[in-house]
């Protein structure tokens, strides 16, 4: 199945400047249309999704969804992406892993002086993308955003990887970085020094919890009937809605 139409010819649109393209830019657009054009989705047997059998809240199906997303061989199901936005409203957006998702909200945690945390600070909202292209499927939660306290963070790092602690302990996220050879010399000593203290202390570590305001689930179809069920939180209880796709 192609998500695009038949081939057409046309022309590459002109530069901003006003310039033609080349014939070699020319040449490029041109396949790179061709490949757009040719790349096959949903090349598979999508599960059906009824609406009407769906829980009152959005957390038990999100939890069965990503749980059928990795038992169908979806990699890596829990990763995500993450749209904040700095106080001016510029959006930034990231991919990073889910870290829980319990009655509190959904888990991610960061440094708090990286790009993403600074952003919240600012603006504490964000909404998160799970896409699950081997069984069709995408959810997306938005709502505020609040700080688990210094020890419920501590806790969440040190139940990682000793690669998740050296990373954390190597710090500076989204500074400007010099060099990959320095990159590689503090990365080596962050990766000893979390190997000889499992348990060493990164304060600038912090893990967020987005509360649902809203979440969608998206069950695509062969034949475009897909299927969105929208919950709204409002006045203390979960409301269901289904969207045109």
């Amino acid at each position: 199945m192609s998500d695009h139409p038949a081939h057409q010819d046309t022309p590459d649109a002109a530069p901003a400047d006003g310039t033609a393209p080349t014939g070699e830019a020319d040449a490029a657009g041109r396949a790179f249309r061709e490949l757009l054009r040719g790349l096959r989705v949903w090349d598979c047997e999508l599960p059906a999704f009824d609406p009407a059998r769906a829980p009152a809240e959005p957390l038990p199906l999100f939890r069965q969804w990503l749980r059928e997303a990795a038992e169908a061989g979806q990699p890596e199901p829990h990763t995500m992406t993450l749209a904040t936005a700095d106080a001016a409203g510029a959006p930034s957006v990231r991919t990073l892993m889910l870290h829980d998702a319990d009655e509190r909200g959904w888990h991610f945690a960061s440094h708090r002086g990286s790009r993403k945390g600074r952003e919240l600070a600012a603006r504490p909202r964000a909404a998160l993308g799970f896409y699950w292209p081997a069984v069709g499927r995408q959810v997306r939660v938005s709502g505020p955003v609040t700080e688990a306290g210094p020890e419920e963070s501590a806790a969440d790092l040190h139940r990682r990887s000793t690669g998740a602690l050296a990373a954390a302990l190597v710090g500076r996220q989204s500074e400007v970085l010099d060099s990959t050879e320095e990159l590689a010399r503090v990365s080596e000593a962050a990766w000893e020094r979390a190997q000889r203290e499992p348990d060493a202390a990164v304060p600038s570590w912090t893990l967020y919890v987005l509360h649902p305001e809203e979440v969608e689930f998206f069950q695509g179809d062969a034949r475009r009937r897909h299927v969105r069920l929208n919950y709204r939180h409002e006045g203390g209880r979960w409301t269901t809605e289904l969207l045109w796709p």
